[in-house]
């Protein structure tokens, strides 16, 4: 037995909406890294996807396990914490080394361009 028929009701009903929240909104943004069309575009929809999907599905055991103790579990808060700090920076840091590729790729096009041109 693993007491979960000492759950009261509402507390399950809880976890289980929480649950499903943090696996649709997970889902929703592995669905924006497959269908949107840019890198740009593909690396913002999972990354609202992780932080808002783990931070559900911590609360979800949170509630869960506060109640199967009778006592308040907090280590999840770490979980939510370490994500929603992160996440956003590596976005930052992904998007900013694409940046500086796509300008280096530029500058590189503009000089081939320019060497050509001039009879080079």
């Amino acid at each position: 037995m693993n007491g979960d028929e000492d759950v009261p009701a509402w507390a399950a009903t809880l976890t289980a909406v929480l649950l499903l929240m943090g696996a649709v909104v997970t889902l929703i943004g592995s669905l924006g890294l497959v269908r949107l069309r840019t890198f740009y575009e593909r690396v913002h929809a999972p990354t609202l996807g992780t932080t808002l999907g783990t931070g559900f599905i911590a609360l979800a055991s949170m509630v869960y396990f506060s109640v199967l103790q009778s006592r308040p579990v907090m280590h999840e808060l770490l979980i939510i914490a370490l994500g929603v700090v992160t996440t956003p920076v590596a976005l930052t840091i992904l998007v900013g080394a694409a940046q500086f590729r796509d300008t280096a790729e530029n500058a590189t096009d503009v000089l081939d361009r320019d060497h050509k041109r001039d009879g080079g």
